[in-house]
């Protein structure tokens, strides 16, 4: 056991407790102490939902420990079915109840409880949340179905196509894995839905969220099953397809590509044809009248085109990292660098895309570890959890969430899915701003001594930044806008030291200022003999400084910095330094 400050996944429990708030007519008998109530805070504070999960915790004390603290589970159970009366009912243990052995599950299954229990086994210090949710869900389709099991010697489902010939109907499908405090996935299922009744395909039951025990029982009724998120349902859509001869869509429809893979697929499991739609949306034409997928288009854009190349670190649940990882590598040219996941059961699958790529994965629920991956990589633009989010923001690199876990800015109230045709469109907004941002920034830094712009122009998205300045401070030359430092600076264009405003609203430094004429060969003779000096160092502040530059044209800073040191015999660097080659380059 280690302590750590942050954790990609919470304990089983927690996953069981997504299962159950999705569902409807469900609820949660939780054996834990008071203190493990916290969980609750994930679904009404980052969802925003309108009510609290439904769950009773037995809520022992430590003055229980001496009494007889299964009777207060079996009180617990018999209190939350009198007053909540659910259609079912799971039960478990929380990783503090686990240890004192009361066998929750057991319990309430000998308390004849007119309504369906299914005990929950789920190992909290050898397991994560994920692997609660998919287990907890694959118990209950089990424990609900297994009456209905067809008798073995049962003749085989016929294939979909005959069947809907036979009936005269459109085909439908269950869609499984969607679940509270997954990423975008109430906005998933609304695409996906669209994306199938465009292609004539049916949705009959979608779960856990939303669905009903009723609707569990409803499951084998359908065609076919759609697996949106392996990590979930997985496990349950195999056992469907064992028992009840269900056939399965694998293909997660992130990304353009991905989701004309899966319209294929559909296609074939169900004999629909998918020409019309797949015609409709021909990756890489520009049918922006015609088709919803504008990614294509716009991944060719002069505006986009700029940004081939870029070096991308992708990490998160192993669904979102192999798909954002095509995404970025495919779709928009980006150079993939790093990949990885925290979730170890599904490694393999990254370790394996990672070979095809060059890569070696990073498979680490160690938030530290991301982090120093990261660092040592240095990408242009890191794709992951919030955690990435906190870890790129101290690096000073732009980052766009992926996957779960999130927080309360990842769950927009406007539509904004990963998923299908729209999701593409949404995942290009998403990753390509904060490239397109970073350069707006150099550019206005980059023209600001010109007639038409000034230190008044600031980027759009800073509109704080931009009403902050004061009007005298936007006619100011624009060294005053550097005037941020520790210390007074001289400046080439300034006749006198400029003063420093503390108040002064802290804006990234201008890469381009220091350094966007490397090419440039020095005229100016050197009037004195200087000692060579071959190796220089950056000190601290500097360094800090440095940080500032606009990520994609700090290199050229460092270099010709470094280059103008060395010219003029100086071996370390300091912020007057930095900024004396940004005069000396920018003349």
């Amino acid at each position: 056991m280690e302590l750590t400050l942050w954790t990609y996944e919470g304990p089983p429990h927690v996953g069981a407790m997504r299962i159950a708030t999705s569902m409807k007519g469900l609820h949660y008998v939780l054996h834990a102490p008071q203190g493990d109530t916290y969980a609750d805070l994930l679904f009404t504070m980052i969802e925003r939902r309108d009510q609290r999960p439904p769950v009773t915790y037995t809520t022992f004390q430590a003055r229980d420990l001496g009494g007889d603290t299964a009777e207060l589970v079996k009180q617990s159970v018999r209190d939350a079915y009198e007053r909540f009366k659910p259609d079912a009912m799971l039960v478990g243990e929380s990783c503090t109840a686990e240890l004192i052995q009361d066998q929750p599950g057991s319990l309430a299954q000998g308390m004849n409880l007119p309504v369906p229990i299914v005990p929950l086994e789920l190992p909290a210090y050898s397991k994560k949340e994920n692997w609660g949710a998919s287990e907890t869900f694959y118990h209950l389709v089990r424990t609900l179905l297994l009456p209905m099991q067809p008798a073995p010697g049962t003749a085989s489902r016929e294939p979909v196509p005959a069947v809907i010939a036979r009936e005269g109907r459109r085909p439908r499908v269950n869609l499984l894995g969607a679940t509270a405090l997954g990423f975008r996935n109430r906005d998933d299922v609304r695409e996906v839905t669209r994306l199938l009744q465009d292609l004539g395909v049916d949705i009959h039951v979608c779960a856990p969220l939303n669905a009903t025990v009723a609707d569990i029982r409803r499951l084998p009724e359908a065609d076919a099953n759609v697996v949106l998120y392996p990590e979930v349902a997985d496990t349950a859509a195999r056992w469907l397809q064992k028992a009840f001869g269900m056939p399965i869509v694998k293909t997660v429809p992130i990304g353009v590509l991905a989701t004309r893979e899966f319209i294929e697929e559909i296609g074939r499991v169900t004999g629909v044809d998918v020409t019309p739609v797949l015609e409709r949306e021909r990756a890489g034409t520009a049918q922006a009248d015609a088709s919803r997928s504008m990614l294509p288009w716009y991944s060719r854009s002069v505006d986009s085109t700029y940004l081939t190349g870029k070096r991308v670190f992708v990490f998160g649940d192993a669904t979102h990292v192999l798909a954002a990882a095509r995404i970025a590598k495919d779709e928009l040219g980006f150079n993939v660098v790093g990949i990885g996941t925290y979730d170890r059961a599904f490694a393999r699958a990254v370790r394996e895309y990672a070979a095809s790529i060059g890569v070696d994965a990073l498979i680490s629920d160690d938030y530290l570890a991301v982090e120093a991956k990261v660092s040592e990589l240095a990408p242009e633009l890191v794709l992951g959890t919030q955690m990435e989010r906190h870890i790129a923001k101290r690096l000073g690199v732009p980052c766009a969430v992926i996957s779960a876990p999130i927080h309360v800015q990842d769950v927009p109230a406007r539509h904004s899915p990963q998923m299908g045709f729209e999701g593409a469109n949404v995942i290009f907004d998403t990753w390509v701003h904060p490239l397109m941002m970073g350069l707006e920034e150099h550019l206005l830094h980059m023209f600001r001594d010109d007639f038409e712009f000034g230190d008044g122009a600031s980027p759009s998205h800073l509109h704080a930044s931009a009403a902050a300045v004061a009007p005298a401070q936007a006619q100011a030359p624009s060294s005053d806008r550097l005037g941020t430092l520790a210390t007074p600076r001289t400046f080439a264009n300034s006749p006198t030291p400029t003063p420093i405003d503390a108040h002064e609203p802290v804006a990234p430094e201008a890469a381009s200022a220091v350094g966007l004429t490397e090419e440039e060969e020095e005229s100016r003779p050197v009037s004195a003999v200087r000692t060579p000096v071959t190796v220089v160092t950056w000190l601290g502040p500097a360094e800090a400084e440095l940080k500032k530059i606009p990520f994609f044209v700090r290199g050229k800073a460092r270099r010709n910095t470094e280059r103008y040191a060395m010219d003029h015999g100086i071996s370390e660097i300091t912020v007057d330094t930095l900024y004396d080659a940004k005069a000396y380059y920018g003349r």
